[in-house]
């Protein structure tokens, strides 16, 4: 079990708000790391891996014109994966990760390079928080994917953390 994936159940269920994550590179590693946790279910309520390209469109609703001019590899389509996730699931927190872990590239884009979007609950008249943060990791496969994982698990513990 993650010492971080705990801290972010138990700092989210402090505030008995949900998460939900929509996983690319990460294959579902996201969604079991946290669910490794006791008492995850508090607080995670699924995810959604949209692995292949036309998955991120046909489960997420990501604008298939947005994929065509920046790829999938982009700022741009972390963050449509993120607000689709959100409007399908109602998460207050939402996870999206898209990149590519390697060995090889894709789309000119080389292993490493990892975008991360979290997007924080939706409340009127407050600015929802949201952060889309570009990553380029360095090692094989796995530590990419791992890596993935330990990001986005901190960016969503200082974001969802008191001041």
């Amino acid at each position: 079990m993650s010492d971080l994936a705990a801290r972010v159940i138990a700092t989210l269920a402090e505030r008995s708000v949900s998460l939900a994550s929509a996983e690319s590179l990460t294959g579902g590693l996201i969604g079991a790391t946290l669910t490794a946790v006791p008492g995850a279910s508090r607080v995670y309520i699924g995810g959604m891996i949209a692995y292949a390209t036309q998955m991120k469109s046909v489960l997420l609703g990501v604008d298939p014109d947005l994929i065509r001019r920046h790829t999938v590899i982009s700022a741009e389509v972390a963050l449509d994966m993120a607000v689709g996730l959100q409007e399908r699931t109602d998460a207050d927190w939402v996870i999206a990760v898209t990149g590519v872990a390697g060995p090889d590239g894709q789309d000119g884009h080389a292993p490493g390079e990892v975008w991360i979007c979290v997007l924080g609950p939706r409340v009127p008249s407050t600015p929802q928080v949201q952060q889309v943060q570009r990553f380029d990791f360095a090692g094989d496969r796995e530590e990419i994917r791992r890596q993935t994982v330990d990001a986005a698990l901190g960016i969503v513990l200082r974001a969802a953390s008191p001041v």
